[in-house]
């Protein structure tokens, strides 16, 4: 083999892998918002994950990627160890798909409709339209497709050229002598986990094998335990992404190298035991590439469902390999921020960044209600409870601001990309909740300190104020996890009223300061409660308005003048949702009346 021969072997193999860079990458991108869908429907059920594992890998056609996803989620704790176990599992099959398609490269016959099927064939016509699709497209998904064909098409490429660069091998008597001392099976084994821990791609290994098949001289003998080894040596990516994670995501890479390394020793044994008493005559047949794809699926296949029934043994192996500590329990208070290892694939970190701010969202729902509870009763407890909050949503919008930017500085999806602009928005609203959160505190705790408090006339005016900030609370958190447009409009009409009832309560508050109703200090602390009341329905709207902006394309300013002016829907929820909470109001003020004169007789 000369060093032409050698060139283009090693160029086959680095257009082999760039291929299928931009296949996964585009895949990927087209899956976007239906990964997120499938990820939230992930249970316990290890059928469930096989099934999950098996498409998932066939859709992003690596299952290094989905392992080191998966890794990433059980770190940002949106996972379950247990539940990556059928996932793992699934991800060996579904892993098959790529090496069937790579076994096209090995089809012969003379007829037009096979010569149209193998890649020499096809796959410059697939690099033509897909960048006819990327020059013209005007929308991403198109454009994603076109990605797709230029890597399948680059993929096979760099299959055709090792191909050829090794066919020279056939007649060499010295490349046959080298191949001898793969007829030892733990030679073969060592071999496969090497180059492929090398390259960190089975299918890039498995696709050299093929490649290597061409001579005639690789046997079912000699692939067998390859494909094996090469099974074992994919594990060095999960490996890679498991250094400097928690022990629940090491715990992963456990059971992936625990799988395939399982499955060697048991398959392997008895293979060499029964052919040793049966002889199978197939262990000297040449292999094909078609072979290959068969050895390959049938390994992962027999694997998969002979450890499927233990996959609660495999949990077990990983906690015993690597043990349960007091440290983890402290690991379990921390903040669940997605993991940097799934940036690799930026629809997931949206799915496990958007999982986080639902988090952060509902923190600062309870930080906010909380604070407004201790105007009923103050309680030391909730204001410790509110500062603590306060402070984990600080530490929320930091981290999840800077991901989210990292996030999108990478090609996504044009879904996913209004996902991103909708949680930074939310994130700002949510933090700016917490300060107002702790502003009501403060206001709590000087009244406390100072013994002091409001007329029953302000208490009342106040309750009932809090009651509407309440629901206009819930109704703008509700629209932003369930991301529902139908919740989100209810918004503005509930902060109207919130707006009302603020100029209302100024004007009495005026009133009662001129008649000596209220001294000046309450009436700077009662002004700062209103003021702080408003500002959280000002945010309540800018969160409810964000989400309608993005997935109605309205310009927020536009919508919000049209809407208060001509919306008709509009005018009728706000004067019944303040019809409603000033009938509240009065029948407050009117028992505080009927109270004080019964205490004067």
């Amino acid at each position: 083999m000369d060093i032409f021969s050698f060139l283009t072997l090693f160029g086959g193999l680095a257009f082999f892998l760039y291929g299928m860079n931009v296949m996964s990458s585009g895949l990927e991108k087209l899956a976007g918002g239906k990964l997120e869908v499938i990820l939230q429907k992930i249970t316990s059920n290890k059928w469930k994950s096989l099934l999950f594992g098996i498409g998932i890998t066939a859709a992003v056609q690596s299952s290094s990627a989905v392992t080191v996803m998966l890794v990433g989620l059980v770190n940002s704790g949106i996972m379950q160890l247990g539940q990556t176990i059928g996932i793992l599992m699934g991800s060996n099959v579904g892993t098959t798909l790529t090496v069937w398609l790579l076994a096209l490269s090995g089809i012969d016959g003379e007829s037009v409709f096979l010569k149209l099927l193998k890649p020499e064939s096809f796959s410059p016509i697939l690099a033509l339209i897909g960048i006819i699709m990327i020059m013209t497209a005007k929308h991403n998904k198109t454009k994603d497709i076109g990605r797709i064909l230029i890597g399948f098409s680059v993929l096979f490429t760099g299959m055709i050229m090792m191909g050829d660069s090794v066919e020279p091998l056939k007649d060499s008597p010295a490349f046959s002598q080298i191949l001898t001392a793969f007829n030892n099976p733990i030679i073969g084994v060592l071999a496969g986990a090497i180059i492929t821990a090398v390259i960190q791609s089975s299918a890039a290994s498995i696709g050299i094998l093929q490649s290597l098949s061409i001579t005639g001289h690789i046997t079912y003998g000699m692939a067998i335990p390859i494909i094996m080894g090469q099974n074992i040596g994919t594990c060095v990516t999960a490996v890679i992404s498991s250094i400097g994670v928690n022990r629940s995501a090491r715990r992963v890479a456990i059971i992936h190298i625990a799988f395939n390394c399982i499955g060697t020793l048991i398959l392997l044994p008895i293979l060499y035991l029964v052919n040793a008493f049966v002889d199978f005559a197939f262990m000297e047949w040449t292999i094909s590439y078609a072979g290959i794809a068969v050895v390959h699926t049938i390994f992962n296949v027999v694997v998969t469902f002979l450890l499927l029934p233990f996959s609660k043994l495999l949990e077990k192996l990983a906690y015993f390999v690597i043990q349960r500590v007091p440290e983890e329990e402290s690991e379990k208070e921390q903040l669940a921020l997605p993991d940097e290892i799934l940036l690799n694939t930026p629809a997931v970190a949206i799915e496990a960044c958007r999982s986080a701010v639902n988090d952060m969202a509902r923190l600062a729902e309870d930080t906010i209600l909380k604070a407004l509870s201790l105007q009923d009763e103050y309680s030391e407890t909730i204001v410790h409870a509110v500062k603590k909050q306060e402070k984990m949503l600080d530490q929320y919008e930091d981290k999840l601001n800077a991901y989210l930017v990292r996030i999108s500085k990478h090609s996504i999806a044009s879904s996913d990309n209004r996902t991103v602009s909708k949680m930074l928005h939310g994130i700002g609203n949510f933090e700016r909740i917490g300060d107002h959160a702790l502003n009501v505190v403060q206001s709590a705790q000087e009244m406390h300190d100072k013994e002091i408090a409001f007329s029953d006339e302000a208490k009342a005016e106040l309750q009932v104020m809090r009651s509407a900030l309440t629901e206009t609370v819930k109704l703008a958190f509700d629209a932003f996890c369930q991301d529902s447009l139908d919740l989100a409009h209810q918004v503005e009409p509930m902060e109207e009223v919130v707006d009302t009832f603020n100029s209302r309560m100024k004007k009495q508050h005026i009133q009662r300061l001129q008649n000596a109703a209220c001294t000046v200090e309450l009436g700077y602390i009662f002004q700062d409660l209103l003021t702080n009341f408003e500002r959280i329905s000002d945010h309540c709207s800018n969160i409810a308005g964000c989400l309608i902006e993005i997935e109605e394309n309205r310009d927020m300013h536009e919508y919000l003048h049209d809407l208060k002016k001509t919306d008709e829907t509009f005018q009728e929820q706000y004067h019944a949702n303040l019809e409603r909470y000033m009938s509240e109001l009065e029948q407050r003020l009117e028992k505080n009346k009927q109270m004080t004169a019964a205490a004067k007789k």
